[in-house]
């Protein structure tokens, strides 16, 4: 009997709320299923906690109040709200000059619309059904969002790497993000629909295979898995010659991009003979003494935040140079800043990102993050970051300035990405898969491995596969839809974008 996909007489007993040989109910179901990780203010070491398999069984029962064909849908009801509204209201609170710079951003294709346009996403996501499997989500899983950068021992990992929209959420809606991003990126790359469909089904697949995987091992294997870019082996897939090459080119420019690389390209030296930034407006501009002075000591603040041995090392470091870094497609406009520090000599430097942190466009349909991280959106940022990752930035940090919250970084960590374009033919299932599996491990640390991997079925199982792929094609043609919608808008002058959206 397969036990990873048959309710078994002996798993009907152990789910509470039932008799020996009842069918239990949805509520005794989701009753067995883990909450996502959050800060538990007590640990209960005596308490032993439901088994893995009682879990995936649990998992499996609420496919009766959520089937799987259920995730095919994608309605579009009368009171959808005008989709150029939602991106107007996301730009409240930014920085009003650089805002027709993320328009035009936005503007330059489907998949860049995509990209920006969270919050119109947020609401449709909002609508559709879901399994109420809770985990700690991404919030923007598309496949822009998953890149190369480097771990503290040297080695370059590939894994998400943007946790702006961090929060409390159902697991379907990082995934849905994923399917629908590669749907309307292989769209612009003229990829034909047979093998679009394919790749999303690769991606489903992927995190289906890597889910069940998941479900009987330790929390401690979960936790210490990450994806080492030279040594890429996702379960269920071998990597081709193709991708194979496009990943070899990605890490190789990834490893040349760090402090010192980014110096030669972003400095220059004062009359002095120290350091500044080179201005290049819009995208890198310099600041007042008022703002420089709030940044640094931000900074100081951010240092209290690090881990004692982290706080240590920074503190051979001192700022030279402050700088406004226009940066991705989605951020544009809000505040973010880039700090030259030097330590030992002036060839010893350290550029930190110093980013506000705004509230996720998931927020208005969630119960968010457990304090105390709802109430700083750059401890929420980090906190998910530190969570869904398999090895982060030892320098992650947050901290408050002019009244705003911000979230640090570093700015170049042997950061890399695997270009979208090179998402054809044979790389693009396998990379789609990959994403799919990567996202799974994401989950898995923070959520009820057992119990979405019950819910998923083993990827053999193809009707999820084929209702995610039904509602990305759909959601494809929807974002064509608003993406039109918004180019008209732009047309009309409603919005205004900049001249170069590649600045």
């Amino acid at each position: 009997m397969d036990r990873v996909n048959d309710f078994s007489d002996t798993n009907r007993q152990m789910l509470p709320g039932t008799e020996q040989g009842e069918e239990p109910s949805i509520e005794a179901a989701e009753a067995v299923v883990l909450e996502p990780l959050a800060d538990y203010p007590h640990i209960d070491l005596r308490e032993g906690g439901e088994p893995w398999d009682r879990r995936r069984a649990a998992g499996k029962r609420l496919r009766d109040a959520v089937p799987h064909a259920g995730h095919a849908a994608l309605d579009r009801p009368d009171d959808r709200p005008d989709p150029v509204a939602l991106i107007e209201n996301a730009h409240v609170g930014r920085q009003t000059d650089l805002i027709p710079l993320r328009v035009a951003r936005m503007a330059s294709s489907p998949f860049a619309f995509l990209r920006g346009a969270a919050h119109v996403m947020a609401w449709d996501l909002a609508q559709s059904s879901r399994s109420d499997i809770m985990v700690v989500m991404n919030g923007d899983a598309h496949i822009a969002n998953f890149g190369l950068f480097g771990t503290p021992q040297r080695d370059v990992v590939l894994d998400l790497n943007d946790f702006d929209e961090v929060t409390i959420g159902p697991w379907e809606w990082d995934l849905k993000r994923l399917v629908a991003s590669i749907e309307v990126a292989a769209r612009g790359d003229g990829v034909p629909a047979s093998e679009r469909r394919q790749a999303v089904m690769a991606a489903v697949g992927g995190y289906q295979h890597t889910m069940t995987d998941l479900a009987p091992q330790g929390s401690l294997d979960v936790w210490q898995q990450a994806a080492r870019a030279d040594q890429l082996d996702f379960s269920g897939i071998r990597i081709d010659a193709q991708s194979q090459t496009v990943v070899r080119k990605a890490v190789e420019k990834a490893r040349k991009k760090d402090n010192r690389s980014l110096l030669a390209r972003v400095g220059e030296r004062r009359v002095d003979g120290g350091w500044r930034f080179r201005e290049e407006p819009p995208i890198l501009t310099r600041v007042d003494e008022e703002t420089r002075d709030g940044v640094i000591t931000g900074l100081e603040h951010y240092a209290e935040t690090l881990p004692p041995e982290r706080r240590f090392m920074l503190s051979r470091y001192h700022v030279v140079d402050v700088a406004h870094r226009v940066v991705g497609v989605g951020s544009v406009g809000t505040r973010a800043y880039v700090a030259l520090l030097c330590g030992n000599s002036d060839q010893d430097v350290l550029f930190l990102q110093v980013k506000e942190a705004v509230r996720p466009a998931h927020a208005p349909y969630l119960p968010g993050m457990p304090e105390p991280y709802a109430s700083h959106e750059g401890e929420r940022v980090i906190y998910g970051q530190r969570l869904l990752q398999g090895v982060g930035d030892p320098l992650l940090g947050w901290t408050t300035i002019a009244d705003r919250p911000f979230y640090v970084r570093q700015m170049k960590n042997m950061k890399g990405e695997i270009p979208v374009s090179c998402m054809v033919g044979q790389p693009l299932l396998y990379f789609a898969w990959a994403y799919g599996a990567l996202l799974a491990r994401a989950h898995a640390r923070t959520g009820d491995a057992a119990a979405i991997a019950g819910y998923c079925g083993k990827d053999r199982h193809l009707d999820l596969r084929e209702a995610l792929a039904d509602w990305a094609q759909a959601y494809g043609e929807r974002n064509a839809d608003d993406y039109r919608a918004f180019l008209a808008a732009i047309e009309s002058g409603r919005l205004t974008a900049a001249d170069d959206p590649c600045l």
